[in-house]
């Protein structure tokens, strides 16, 4: 247990990542640290998760081993600085391949002939030059080639391979082949169809697409980020801090719990918070999702990073910058892309034996072509093992899972869903059984009353206003729902004289020298007071499920207060559009059973389970597994923490305790029933986002890799297609903001 303790979770930002066989060779080798139990790689996030003991392995030599591989690593505490990098990834990358295509461009021109069939455009005769070609073609090897050299040595070194090594083994070869040529002009053999001895230009238009390509792939993904960075946004940096002589701006991070704040107008709430003083509208939209403000007064909670109306709020401070929703949420954002759903691992293994594979058939392919295709015509052989090469790129298959993660649990985000973790997000829309809290969850949890049934001489008026007289100095939420109602209906809520509650059977009270007992029927009946000719009038009501007041004025009875704990107004179409994605809706609570049946009506004659304590709801959920259903329990409350936990997937709605959100695998900031039904939506549209992806660059390979084997594509076009099979899958992915 001790060693658990000291267990550290550190996120570090790697640069140089060009394909899965890279994230894979850093997760290898880290993995194999002393004290570091735990790595995870994503591409796409350009950020390794490790989870390591702090007394054996310290930060720097995991950052130290990874520049050993040929990658840039530092911890991760910003997002800013991450966005800097990508800016500047994006910067550097387009210079290189501006750069780079103005040393191929002469290739191009020289090239035109070849492929125009209706007019012979002018070229220089320099242009055909080898030497001239020479010239041009070192720049581009050897100065924007370098940081593939770089990196493919780097891999080498390390035992294994990625996509630099085939850029470089592609490239060098056409090089070098050419420079021995050029010394040897006795050797030159002409090429299968090509238009001179010299690959010269092969080399340089790989390198300036392999930029090109990394150029588009750096601006895709930091569009994926997008959603991100708006929640970063809404952090602000100052905050208005009262004191009792006057009011000052002070960072945030000096906020302490219990601080007064005043937030004016178009200004962000800095921290989570209640209101102290002050009426205003709040737009909570990029927290819940929610699109009309949300009217806030004294004693209601504000989230920090929502924007205040055209009232002044006065806030006392609840949780610190750490702990503040939107701190909470981007973390469990971060957490969610960062973490590997489990059909990632797939694509992993399959890229980790992927470039030794294609090298071994680029080299059989030569032999080939070279013995038994086109005999000694060593050029076309060469041409035809490049294109293998180069267009076997397993950079598609690397981003086909992670970019659909990044871009869906953003988009989730912006809808006030949060998935803790990859798993969660891949595993919701497989749900058999979808086990629903009652109160609090598909209920407000708030009861209210519903009717008032008034004896002779009595009228529902007065009967309300004697009760809630009485009840006024009680804490039971059915004390408080009655004097609620009262003022709701513009009554007078007269003083209470003397005032006495009885735990679990009601108040007795003194209301202008009246004497008022309110409870159950028993403990009336048990003072002499009979309600025995109510039971025509409040037997429907007991079998709706409502909790009944018995109210006697003096001693005689007096009437009736039906009271019921209301439904969420979505819940019931929220179901049913769980129902119509195939899920197995089912009640359970604490409640008795003529208030579940009650409620399971509502909601379209669902299975419930009542009178469920949390060790039984615990047992339920277990029952269910043992019969292979795969179950997903929704709750908000402590008592169902820990079905939550047992579940296969946990669902934490709107405000619920702390207990409930730790305890779950998805958070639901809003309460609205109807996010339950987006968060499956997204799971569902998620991984048939990913399933296409895979399939996309299975069959690019499957359709790419035999044409290259049988001479159909030059290496510049199988260049040129293995980077669109990238951008396929980013863009593919991309789509999911739509959602």
């Amino acid at each position: 247990m001790s060693g658990q303790a000291d267990l550290s979770r550190i996120t570090l930002h790697v640069t140089g990542m060009t394909c899965a066989a890279c994230a894979a060779r850093i997760e290898k080798a880290v993995g194999k640290m002393e004290g570091v139990t735990e790595v995870s790689v994503n591409i796409a996030m350009e950020r390794a998760v490790v989870l390591l003991d702090a007394k054996r392995v310290r930060v720097e030599q995991i950052e130290a081993r990874i520049a050993q591989l040929g990658f840039g690593a530092c911890l991760l505490n910003s997002d800013d600085g991450k966005s800097a990098e990508s800016r500047e990834e994006i910067r550097r990358s387009r210079a290189m391949f501006l750069l780079s295509l103005a040393f191929t461009l002469p290739f191009f021109w020289a090239m035109v002939p070849h492929h125009v069939v209706s007019f012979s455009p002018w070229v220089p005769e320099l242009l055909a030059n080898p030497w001239f070609q020479l010239a041009l073609a070192v720049p581009v090897q050897f100065g924007f080639g370098l940081p593939f050299y770089i990196r493919a040595y780097e891999a080498l070194k390390n035992g294994s391979a990625n996509m630099d090594v085939l850029i470089v083994l592609g490239t060098s070869t056409a090089f070098f082949y050419s420079h021995y040529l050029l010394f040897h002009p006795g050797q030159a053999m002409m090429g299968s169809g090509h238009h001179s001895p010299y690959y010269f230009d092969t080399s340089t238009m790989i390198i300036t697409i392999v930029w090109l390509g990394r150029w588009i792939e750096a601006s895709a993904r930091k569009r994926t980020a997008d959603s991100l960075s708006q929640l970063h946004a809404m952090q602000t940096d100052t905050a208005c801090m009262l004191t009792p002589d006057s009011e000052c701006r002070v960072p945030v991070s000096m906020l302490k719990e219990g601080d007064l704040l005043r937030v004016r107008p178009g200004e962000r709430v800095p921290l989570d918070g209640i209101v102290a003083q002050g009426i205003s509208a709040v737009d909570e939209s990029l927290i819940t999702g929610e699109s009309m403000p949300v009217k806030k007064r004294k004693g209601d909670r504000v989230i920090g990073g929502t924007l205040n109306g055209s009232g002044v709020l006065e806030i006392r401070v609840l949780h610190t910058t750490g702990q503040s929703t939107v701190t909470r949420m981007i973390r469990m954002v971060e957490e969610a892309q960062n973490a590997k759903a489990p059909i990632q691992r797939v694509a992993d293994k399959i890229a980790a034996v992927f470039v030794p594979v294609i090298a071994v058939t680029a080299v059989c392919t030569f032999l080939y072509w070279y013995g038994l295709g086109e005999p000694g015509a060593a050029g076309g052989a060469l041409e035809k093992a490049i294109a293998v090469l180069l267009i076997a790129c397993p950079c598609a298959l690397g981003l086909a899972t992670p970019v659909s993660i990044l871009v869906a649990s953003g988009r989730a985000a912006q809808k006030g869903i949060v998935y803790k973790g990859g798993a969660a997000l891949e595993r919701l829309h497989q749900t058999d059984i979808l086990l629903f809290d009652k109160t609090g969850t598909v209920t407000l949890g708030i009861p209210k009353v519903t009717d008032v049934i008034a004896a002779e001489g009595e009228t529902q008026a007065t009967l309300l206003s004697k009760l809630a007289g009485a009840e006024q100095l009680s804490e039971h939420p059915l004390s408080r729902a009655v004097v609620e109602e009262a003022e709701r209906r513009g009554l007078r809520v007269p003083d209470c004289g003397s005032f006495m509650a009885v735990p679990g059977r009601g108040v007795r009270a003194e209301v202008h020298g009246r004497g008022i007992v309110a409870g159950t029927r028993r403990w009336l009946e048990e003072q002499g007071i009979p309600f025995a000719g109510t039971e025509k009038v409040t037997g429907p009501l007991r079998s709706q499920g409502k909790q009944l007041i018995y109210v006697a004025v003096d001693g005689r009875p007096a009437g009736v207060v039906a009271l019921a704990d209301t439904l969420r107004p979505t819940a019931a179409s929220a179901l049913r559009q769980l129902k119509k994605q195939g899920m197995d809706i089912r009640l359970v609570t604490g409640d008795h059973d003529a208030a579940a049946k009650a409620v399971a009506e509502r909601l379209g004659n669902v299975r419930y389970y009542a009178d469920m304590l949390p060790d039984q709801k615990l047992g339920l959920v277990r029952r269910l597994q043992s019969q292979g259903k795969r179950v997903t329990m929704v709750g908000d409350g402590v008592n169902d923490a820990p079905a939550l936990a047992a579940a296969d997937i946990g669902v934490a709605v709107g405000n619920g305790t702390d207990v409930a959100k730790a305890a779950a695998d998805v958070h639901l900031l809003k309460s609205d029933l109807k996010a339950m039904a987006d968060a499956v939506r997204i799971s569902r549209k998620t991984m048939v986002n990913i399933y296409q992806n895979m399939v996309l660059s299975f069959c690019y390979n499957a359709l790419a890799i035999p044409a290259a084997l049988s001479g159909h594509l030059a290496p510049w076009m199988a260049c040129t297609a293995m980077a669109l099979s990238s951008l396929t899958v980013i863009i593919n992915a991309l789509r999911l903001k739509r959602v």
